[in-house]
């Protein structure tokens, strides 16, 4: 029997939420308490599943206010949501540093019934008394207490240095009122720029810092001073720089982060926050890290400087101007794209409306693993335009529900991200617990009688969290924290999500995909040929980008010393003398709205993108060799990557997969950074 409870988002109320959690926290304090009582003899049974009950619980009572203020964000809940994370830390710091429990846990590894545990198992404690060390289990009481104190002082200063990238995303618009700097806008743009002055009875036009109207001016507007102070306006956030200097400043937020995480790394042995960063992950060593990063920048930089010069030549040849500016560079870019494919994702988005892609992805997923995603009905959700579907597999088997939630909107956390409610587990009782996802995204929304359409870039955006979703909704795994997307190395939980991507550019999928939203034609071949041809443009340019992104987290966590103040924008600037094509100016802030590793879980780890993306795509060479839709290589990767959630390691994984371990030079090939790209 298969329990699917759904979240209740309608009955969350903000001025309950903390007293509610406080109980819970409670109650599974008493009974740890009481799975503690002296004299027992420890098992999986009465010990580790009542624990798992324990964490489902609070996980899903936590977990939709989480999501919740991410997209749904307002002050009551925002206060609430603030007032649990300091709760939450002290109660897994707790747990962290409950000799007791540690004790019974290594009492069930040492004793004869744990060579019975099945895998996954096995895994589970491995995982449980490798993380009972890092939360500082052997220290001494004084030490234990500044971990304490440390481990709060960090999830607090994330919340509020994503909240006031959050607010000053929202803080700032851009009003216009002359429809001459309106010149080389999609008419999607522009209609939405229009809706939203209207919301907040202006005349004429609004745009806002918000993914889908940002990169509209960023990459059409033919005012290179919109440009500029859009471009401005970005890259200044949250800062002490730019039209909103010093408002929502996370410069010292950032520095405490780093300094807290430094401390913490050495009261637990290491060097570095690096050092304790990869004890979870597949790469071992900082200089493994490195190396694997300059190889990448050492094969690129080169092509990248050649797609530069190109660039250059374009801008030149076509306007006179040689030196271009930051806020040129997706302009000319996509100009230059234009010019050498006939194509631009302006012309692709009218080929992509968000609907027939979401069906195409179903129908996609369905001939590679057999699953089917249904619509459900009637169901509680925390805003309009989102949509709750059933999971089924070839059997007609309930796998799971995930939510989709597209559009971006004003108090919706930017980006692109997946999460979940619950995870696949089995109960005491022989129950089974269906998973349940959330999948986010910002594209725009419907405007007037024009239908959500996406850019390519988004329809891949789109495969990519649905990699992630399938990860976690089609595991077999019992146990919850190995299951679905728990207990996978960081650096390896990208892998799906890639992988997916590679269909979002195949021919034989167009039709699945495509359809002019007023012909209602698929996209032509010609057309195609021309999206294929423009696949890999420009990709050693976006390669040092992310590499830059890398490189910087990474010598930051290795090198930070608190002891100078200004080392943050230091480290980048030397990333830069590597990384950068043409100069950065001075204001430039990106790292204060760089929310995946001052507010997010990539710290010291955004390397994970490249490494994952490695093995991602030397498994899609495995398709390119048999088929994308191939039966056996499907069927062998839901088995070995989807199904097996955490139980395995990843590098274990893939060579089950592939027969050896992955090669760095099939991301090269794909990328057309080398030669031998399909």
């Amino acid at each position: 029997m298969k329990i699917n409870q759904l979240p209740q988002f309608s009955t969350i109320e903000p001025r309950k939420i903390t007293e509610e959690l406080r109980l819970i926290l409670d109650d599974n304090r008493k009974a740890i308490k009481e799975l503690l009582a002296p004299g027992g003899v420890f098992t999986w049974e009465n010990l580790l599943q009542p624990l798992e009950d324990l964490e489902d619980r609070l996980h899903r009572f936590w977990s939709p206010v989480s999501h919740l203020n991410a997209v749904a964000n307002n002050p009551a809940l925002r206060e609430a949501y603030n007032a649990g994370i300091p709760m939450l830390t002290d109660y897994q710091t707790e747990l962290g540093h409950n000799q007791a429990l540690y004790q019974a846990i290594t009492q069930i590894a040492d004793s004869e019934n744990y060579r019975r545990l099945d895998a996954a198992q096995t895994m589970v404690i491995k995982h449980l008394l490798r993380d009972f060390n890092l939360a500082g289990v052997a220290l001494p009481p004084a030490q234990k207490h500044r971990f304490a104190e440390l481990s709060k002082e960090l999830s607090q200063s994330g919340v509020r240095c994503e909240e006031n990238v959050l607010d000053a995303t929202e803080g700032w618009h851009k009003h216009i009122t002359d429809p001459y700097e309106l010149k080389g806008l999609p008419e999607i743009a522009i209609h939405a720029a229009k809706a939203a002055a209207e919301q907040k009875q202006l005349p004429g036009w609004l745009f806002s810092l918000e993914a889908p109207s940002y990169l509209a001016v960023m990459l059409h507007a033919n005012s290179p001073c919109l440009r500029q102070d859009m471009y401005t306006a970005f890259v200044t956030r949250a800062s002490d720089q730019g039209p909103q200097a010093g408002r929502w400043d996370n410069t010292p937020i950032m520095q405490k982060i780093l300094t807290d995480r430094l401390e913490k790394a050495q009261l637990l042995g290491f060097k570095n926050f690096a050092e304790l960063s990869l004890s979870t992950k597949m790469v071992s060593t900082p200089q493994q890290v490195l190396d694997f990063l300059q190889h990448l920048l050492d094969a690129s930089k080169p092509k990248a400087q050649q797609e530069l010069k190109e660039l250059q030549d374009f801008a030149a040849e076509h306007t006179g101007q040689r030196i271009i500016q930051p806020w040129d560079l997706g302009y000319f870019s996509e100009k230059l794209r234009q010019h050498r494919y006939s194509i631009s994702q302006e012309e692709l988005r009218a080929y992509f409306p968000a609907d027939k892609v979401l069906t195409g992805l179903f129908t996609i997923v369905n001939r590679l693993f057999g699953v089917r995603c249904t619509p459900v009905e009637s169901v509680d959700v925390w805003h309009p335009d989102v949509g709750c579907y059933a999971l089924y597999d070839r059997d007609n088997q309930l796998r799971s529900y995930f939510y989709i939630d597209l559009y971006a909107r004003p108090n919706k956390r930017g980006g692109a991200w997946m999460d979940d409610f619950c995870v696949r587990r089995r109960l005491a009782d022989g129950r089974v617990q269906i998973p349940i996802a959330f999948l986010t995204c910002n594209f725009q929304a419907p405007v007037d009688i024009m239908p959500s359409l996406l850019t390519h870039d988004e329809v891949q955006t789109l495969f990519h969290e649905f990699g992630h979703c399938l990860q976690h909704m089609l595991s077999s795994i019992d146990y919850a924290p190995v299951s679905g997307i728990n207990g996978i190395p960081w650096d390896a939980v990208e892998l799906p999500s890639q992988f997916l991507e590679n269909w979002a550019w195949e021919k034989e999928v167009m039709p699945f995909i495509s359809e002019h939203y007023l012909t209602k034609q698929p996209l032509p071949d010609e057309l195609f040929q021309r999206m294929w041809q423009a696949k890999n443009f420009q990709q050693a340019i976006q390669m040092l980008r992310q590499l830059e992104f890398a490189l910087f987290d990474f010598n930051l966590h290795i090198w930070f010393d608190p002891k100078y103040s200004n080392q943050i924008q230091h480290v980048l600037d030397q990333v830069r003398e590597q990384t950068a094509l043409i100069p950065v100016p001075a204001f430039n802030r990106f790292q204060n709205s760089f929310t995946h590793i001052f507010g997010g879980g990539y710290a010291a780890g955004y390397y994970s993108y490249k490494w994952a993306e490695v093995m991602a795509s030397d498994a899609f060479d495995l398709f390119l060799e048999k088929g994308i839709f191939d039966a056996d290589t499907s069927e062998k990767f839901l088995h070995t990557f989807l199904e097996s959630g955490g139980s395995v390691e990843p590098l274990e994984l893939f060579i089950q997969f592939r027969g050896r371990a992955p090669q760095v030079d099939a991301l090269l090939r794909q990328s057309g950074i080398i030669d031998g790209a399909n």
